[in-house]
């Protein structure tokens, strides 16, 4: 695990800001980072933070929600049911590029004479920001500013501003802007300058070599442009339109050209010092499956149309307004730690960039950041984005629940290709079709069927939305329902036992095993779940039910089955050990030491076969531990305490899934500096870039993870079937924590203090909670105080691989293995590689 127990960031270049990040020096060593750090976004559009000359850079990105090629995935072994349509995030047209030439010479950042240099994402504001002070060759002073945002009031909308000033002479200035189709040959999307060529990562997107954007629309008119395009073979359609303003009393003419792949409108002034040019572009992207370019191309036009009604200034109020809306819902507030309190809500910032405006589309991997793991969707979204959204913004939680109701019948489709019953959702996608070409770390991962279900059931008891779930939503249950009774099996001895064989985990360390406890629990929380919402349907909504039944052929004698299978669900335990097994052989394997594994072949599955990798006990994320969060009402306190310190040790953190969960248990079970590492570790992933891959776009499932680890792991929030409760964890040197929790409708503002939890309403009338098992009733008339009994940390230390080791010899089985290490040989041209 990579652990960021000081300030990783250098608060020279990045100074501290509760409320914005700040870079006042530009490095080009670390652009890929800084495009990912400073993007801007709103679920449905984003724009890499590139500077706006857009000549050097490490990702010059453009992305649109579900904008994708697909390509066939050709096996090398075939077999029946591989994964047969890759699909992967297509590069749109750049429209942020503004270039500077001051007589004739141009404004190139990576070779400028930079006197004064400041760039800011603004968290209140929505905007990014830049000035630059430049010397030209000459001698002559310019000052560049500049303005950047997507809009959260119409998603389709962003608005670029570059203001240019002579300080010190005039001289002849030229601004260019440009739509640039970077695609024109091959996929273009990395420059490299922080890439090594041909290194492998399958965290990073496949590239293309064939052109992906067919041209089939281009226009200008006046000001505006228009350039559209058509994928080869996913045969989506996109358009994009800019058009541009200029304000300035010097005098200037503009010229423009247009062809399939770039359009360009230039302006040449005659600047006098001290008078400002500003070129004003509002640009605006549409996409579609089914709908041709002209047509998006029309309907650019009237964002355009509208966008110039309202006018620039308007635009950037109703930024504010938005924000000011979504931080009062959503900020998190921590006293007395201002280097976190920035991290925080760059980390918050971000997770309204990638879902506030999906509008019924999917929250990818890495939002609309960059192209890492193509622009899929996963379990991500579900368990670690949706738990943010449920309880801050129900609206955009719904619209994700309903983008996984219509992949329903393509999840139809793949459960019958695997010979299943019901629904077997894809583990990666963009289009509903599953795209992991690697089954045993992919498709295997069965428990995306109950991440889905269990995040549409937090969301219906957090809102009390039946109606979503009654008007067809309750589908997702019964074919998930449907798809684990199929699965799994009855084992007939002296008791009947339910068993689920041949799944992954979420641990991708340790693949197609029998009785993962982390699916087999959650597939019992998935029949519960759809056997309950049946019957309540039948009572409170008898029209829809009578419809289920009509429309799936739901029957009593099925529900029962589920039942009796959840009540029969096997629970893997080892009695000597006194552990949860991660599946029914885990515990058989060697142990893996990673405290003597160097860090250079870190993360593993970058550096070991994964043959070697399945036969140890290692772990690539929380599992086992993640099972005792998300179902913590079923298991003890000694279970949680016992799992978490056998699996901690055996957990590497390669996945940056993890530490956000293993700071939540460790909160729970008493290693309360433990949690507070694992919490700033995730705080700090893409911001001090601690996987090293911070480059290809935003970690979005753990910025979700750090609002998790506040809200659940230190304010010690619970809901367990629509029980709500709390029992803070408030880490040595916090004053306090604040944040607000949305239920039926009313917003309660929680804060915790070492000797106290507070409570008040917002918004609503009454809500019922509980403190450490005390019920406590909220009411709109005042504040309620509760006091804490002012439990602290039981333990101190963190658990070792020495604890395991111990666990395992006083069971008298296996030592650790050795950590296996490998060797080259190279003798006149022929290689060995050894594995020691």
């Amino acid at each position: 695990m990579r652990f960021a127990d000081t300030d990783p960031l250098n608060r020279t270049r990045f100074p501290l800001d509760e409320w914005a990040l700040v870079e006042t020096e530009f490095q080009a060593d670390d652009q890929g980072r800084t495009e990912t750090l400073f993007a801007v976004g709103n679920g449905y559009l984003g724009l890499r933070g590139n500077i706006e000359e857009g000549r050097d850079g490490y990702a010059h990105g453009t992305f649109v929600n579900g904008f994708h090629e697909t390509w066939p995935i050709r096996h090398a072994e075939e077999a029946f049911g591989f994964a047969r349509v890759g699909q992967t995030i297509v590069n749109a047209p750049d429209a942020k590029i503004i270039r500077l030439y001051v007589d004739d010479e141009p404004l190139v950042i990576t070779e400028a004479e930079i006197l004064a240099y400041e760039r800011r994402l603004d968290f209140r504001t929505g905007v990014l920001s830049r000035s630059i002070e430049w010397r030209t060759p000459a001698g002559k002073r310019v000052l560049i500013t500049s303005r950047r945002m997507t809009s959260f009031v119409d998603r389709h909308l962003a608005v670029l501003d570059y203001e240019v000033e002579l300080l010190d002479a005039d001289a002849a200035v030229t601004i260019t802007s440009h739509i640039l189709n970077r695609q024109d040959g091959r996929d273009e999307y990395r420059s490299g300058v922080t890439e090594a060529p041909g290194a492998f990562d399958p965290r990073k997107a496949e590239t293309f070599t064939e052109r992906v954007l067919q041209p089939r629309v281009k226009r200008q008119h006046g000001d505006r442009y228009l350039l559209g395009y058509q994928t080869t073979n996913s045969g989506m359609a996109l358009a994009v339109g800019a058009e541009h303003a200029i304000a300035t009393d010097n005098q200037y003419t503009e010229t423009g050209t247009i062809d399939d792949d770039l359009a360009k409108h230039t302006y040449r002034v005659q600047a006098k010092q001290g008078h400002p040019i500003r070129v004003t572009k509002l640009v605006s992207y549409h996409s579609a499956r089914s709908v041709p370019a002209r047509e998006l191309g029309d309907r650019a036009d009237r964002t355009l149309d509208r966008a110039l009604e309202q006018g620039v200034a308007e635009l950037f109020t109703q930024q504010r307004d938005w924000l000011d809306d979504y931080w009062t819902r959503s900020d998190v507030e921590v006293g007395g730690q201002p280097l976190l309190q920035q991290a925080i809500r760059w980390n918050l910032f971000q997770l309204a960039q990638a879902s506030a405006r999906t509008d019924g589309g999917g929250v990818a991997a890495k939002g609309v950041s960059g192209s890492g793991y193509g622009g899929h969707y996963f379990w991500d979204s579900e368990i670690y984005v949706m738990p943010f959204l449920t309880y801050t913004a129900p609206i955009v939680a719904r619209n994700v629940m309903r983008f996984r109701q219509r992949m329903l019948p393509a999840a139809r489709a793949r459960a019958l290709e695997l010979n299943q019953q019901g629904a077997l959702f894809p583990w990666r996608t963009i289009n509903g079709l599953e795209s992991s070409a690697y089954y045993a770390a992919g498709t295997a991962q069965y428990h995306i069927d109950a991440d889905i279900s269990y995040a549409l059931m937090h969301y219906v008891q957090a809102t009390g939305d039946e109606d979503f779930l009654a008007r067809g939503a309750i589908d997702i249950l019964v074919e998930t329902a449907r798809m684990w009774e199929d699965l799994g099996f009855w084992r007939h001895n002296a008791d009947d036992v339910f068993h689920i064989h041949g799944v992954t985990g979420p641990d991708e360390y340790t693949t197609v095993v029998n009785d993962n406890l982390y699916t087999n629990v959650m597939a019992r929380a998935n029949l519960e779940d759809a056997a309950s919402a049946v019957d309540q349907l039948q009572v409170r909504h008898p029209l829809e039910y009578h419809k289920l039944v009509e429309r799936l052929g739901v029957t009593p004698a099925e529900v029962a089955g589920w039942r009796r299978a959840a009540a029969h669900m096997h629970i893997p335990f080892d009695a000597k050990l006194g552990v949860h097994p991660q599946d029914a052989a885990f515990l058989d394997k060697e142990l893996w030491d990673l405290e003597q594994t160097p860090e250079q072949l870190r993360p593993l599955l970058l550096h070991y076969h994964p043959l070697v990798i399945y036969r140890f006990q290692v772990l690539k994320q929380a599992d086992v531990v993640l099972a005792l969060f998300l179902q913590g009402d079923r298991f003890t306190t000694e279970q949680k305490l016992a799992d978490f310190e056998y699996y901690d040790p055996l957990t590497t953190g390669d996945s940056t899934l993890s530490a956000v969960v293993q700071s939540i248990m460790a909160a729970e079970v008493g290693y309360h500096e433990l949690a507070l590492r694992y919490f700033r570790s995730a705080l700090f992933v893409d911001l001090a870039d601690l996987h090293h891959n911070a480059a290809d776009g935003v970690h979005v499932a753990s910025t979700g993870g750090v609002w998790s680890a506040l809200v659940f792991g230190f304010g010690g929030f619970r809901d367990h079937k629509g029980k709500y409760g709390f029992d803070p964890r408030l880490p040595d040197g916090w004053d306090e924590l604040t944040f607000r929790i949305t239920l039926h409708g009313a917003r309660v503002r929680v804060t915790v203090q070492p000797e106290t939890i507070r409570f008040a309403l917002e918004t609503g009338e009454r809500v019922e909670l509980a403190v450490r098992g005390t019920p406590v009733v909220v009411t709109a008339d005042a504040e309620v105080s509760v006091p804490l009994d002012g439990q602290g940390p039981r333990i101190l230390g963190r658990p070792t691989m020495r604890d395991v080791e111990g666990a395992r010899r006083a069971d008298g089985t296996l030592l650790t293995a050795s950590v296996p290490t490998l060797s080259l040989d190279v003798d006149e041209g022929d290689a060995t590689i050894a594995l020691d």
